[in-house]
């Protein structure tokens, strides 16, 4: 019996014993599964200058950078003409950050640091106080603080060391909030909970746990994402504590079939649940191998030779073609997880898995969604 042939037999008894019970995943607090809508962060962004660089910053054919300089040399007193700044210990950067939906006056916040000239690196940076704005306009934080970037870059004589990524960073808390959000309504009469995951079954279990856990009738299933929640009026006063109870509900929710392959990095991710339906694999590997030996053929004994008698170079060549091939009964009742685990064991590799899948799904026995990345 062939080895690829046993190894199929073992693939089928292991997969029988893996499928014959599937676990099922504990209940999930309904704040696991989504937030209330109007809960969103806000992106703010602005431009800057960084400086004391040694070195590193942006070029002095940089119109960019000059001006930019010159124009925060003019806040005090400093008359000094774009032409006439030379300097490459500045660099004109990009600021972003978010603001969370409950920001105040004087929280702080992580800010991101990218060059947008042709700095060589930021490290050792201090940005300048900056000015970080919404889509709208208004400035809503300040930003200044020393840069932390995690690598470097140095170069001399033609010769460059580098490591990771020098020209963009982060300040922790590098940012003040100047302008906190506005607050929700502090009596609201409803309130809509969104799913992360938009699904009809999960939405009808969420609404079915609420109205049993909290109180009756108060949640309603809008469509497969919004959920609307009813606040009681002797609850309308509480808010806090009353989207707590319902953030702290416990169910169980519904899951796509759905099975992730990513042939870049040879990684497969799967549900437990998803099924195969019974059906026979057939796996082989071409394997083929050419082996070269060259030799001289040279005359041993002959005193003279004549004028056309030289060394000759042979070369012996061998070929060998090996394919392998086997076919396994896979029952029905298995699921991906199985099968993963069980051509784990056996060690195959994860290219070959990722070929037995897509092989699967275009059979049909695959009952889920197939996302190849």
């Amino acid at each position: 019996m062939k080895p690829i042939r046993v190894l199929l037999m073992v693939l089928v008894a292991l997969l029988g014993v893996a499928g014959s019970a599937i676990a099922r995943d504990p209940p999930m607090r309904v704040k696991d599964l989504g937030k209330v809508q109007g809960w969103r962060e806000n992106v703010l962004i602005g431009t800057g200058i960084v400086t004391g660089l040694a070195g590193t910053g942006d070029s002095p054919a940089n119109r960019t950078t000059r001006q930019a300089l010159s124009n925060v040399l003019s806040q005090f007193n400093l008359t000094v003409a774009p032409e006439q700044v030379s300097s490459r210990n500045v660099a004109v950067v990009m600021v972003s950050a978010s603001l969370p939906a409950f920001a105040r006056e004087g929280d702080t916040l992580d800010v991101t640091v990218a060059s947008s000239g042709d700095a060589r690196s930021l490290l050792g940076g201090n940005l300048l106080l900056t000015g970080l704005r919404a889509p709208n306009g208004r400035t809503y934080a300040l930003a200044q603080g020393a840069l932390s970037i995690g690598g470097h870059r140095y170069d001399a004589n033609g010769n460059v060391v580098q490591k990771n990524h020098p020209t963009a960073g982060s300040i922790p808390n590098g940012a003040t909030v100047e302008v906190g959000m506005a607050s929700p309504p502090a009596a609201p009469a409803q309130v809509t909970f969104v799913l992360n995951e938009p699904d009809y079954t999960t939405a009808s279990r969420v609404v079915a746990a609420i109205n049993s856990q909290v109180a009756a009738g108060i949640a309603r299933a809008r469509d497969a994402s919004g959920i609307e929640i009813e606040v009681p009026a002797p609850q309308r006063q509480e808010t806090v504590s009353f989207l707590a109870r319902i953030e702290n509900v416990s169910v169980e929710p519904d899951r796509r079939a759905r099975v992730v392959i990513n042939e870049r990095t040879g990684t497969v991710v799967t549900g437990g649940d998803v099924r195969i339906s019974r059906i026979a694999v057939s796996h082989g590997d071409l394997k083929i191998s050419i082996e070269n030996q060259n030799s001289v053929s040279q005359p041993a004994y002959i005193g003279r030779t004549g004028p056309g008698v030289n060394t000759a170079l042979v070369t012996n060549t061998q070929l060998q073609v090996e394919e392998p091939t086997g076919v396994g009964y896979l029952a029905g009742g298995g699921t991906v997880a199985d099968l993963v685990q069980s051509l784990a064991r056996l060690k195959t590799s994860t290219r070959d898995i990722i070929s037995i899948l897509r092989a699967i799904k275009a059979a049909g026995a695959l009952h889920g969604e197939l996302v190849v990345q």
